[in-house]
């Protein structure tokens, strides 16, 4: 499971684990997010994650604690906390926005970010991505503690975990095979 404030990384990094690992890529917020920004009740996305984390398998983006509770966590034999500089994040957010917008990039159900839900009222994704930050530094290490957390606090500290982690494992059927044999592997 990947942990952070919005711009932090958690779908780059997700997905590039994810590949690395060739285990599925799973983004909470499509499964959370419907048409014309409708969210899905907690039963409803419980209902659609439940049998997600009960597989062998997966890199999970985000939590949604509000609506799953501990869920997600307790099945995750890792939590990868992305907490990077506030400097760092928030131009990330802010381009990131902003070529959204610009772009009409379509999202989840087939929502568009706007300069309204970006930046106005108590859900806009800026301010609540402000807002958050601090709080859930004061929290992340009380409520986490009890996972096996990988704390990141930079880009460098990203990249060099990333690096670290071992591709999958060769299935036994496939390490018994001389490498000639093997069936080619996935990816570029």
């Amino acid at each position: 499971m990947i942990a952070s404030a919005s711009g932090c990384g958690k779908t780059t990094v997700g997905r590039a684990l994810a590949k690395r690992l060739e285990v599925p890529f799973v983004e909470l917020d499509e499964l959370n997010h419907g048409p014309g920004w409708t969210e899905a009740t907690a039963e409803e996305l419980r209902a659609r994650v439940a049998p997600i984390v009960a597989t062998d398998g997966w890199v999970i983006d985000g939590g949604y604690r509000g609506k799953l509770g501990d869920l997600v966590l307790t099945a995750a034999d890792t939590v990868v906390w992305l907490d990077l500089p506030r400097r760092q994040w928030l131009p990330r957010l802010v381009r990131r926005t902003i070529v959204r917008i610009v772009s009409r990039q379509e999202l989840w159900g087939g929502n568009r970010e706007s300069v309204r839900n970006a930046l106005v009222g108590r859900d806009a994704l800026i301010p609540y991505a402000l807002r958050g930050y601090r709080a859930r530094r004061r929290r992340y290490p009380t409520e986490l503690g009890r996972f096996h957390v990988v704390r990141l606090r930079s880009q460098r500290e990203v990249d060099a975990w990333l690096a670290s982690i071992e591709p999958a494992a060769l299935s036994a059927d496939e390490a018994a095979r001389p490498p000639a044999l093997r069936a080619p592997r996935a990816g570029p």
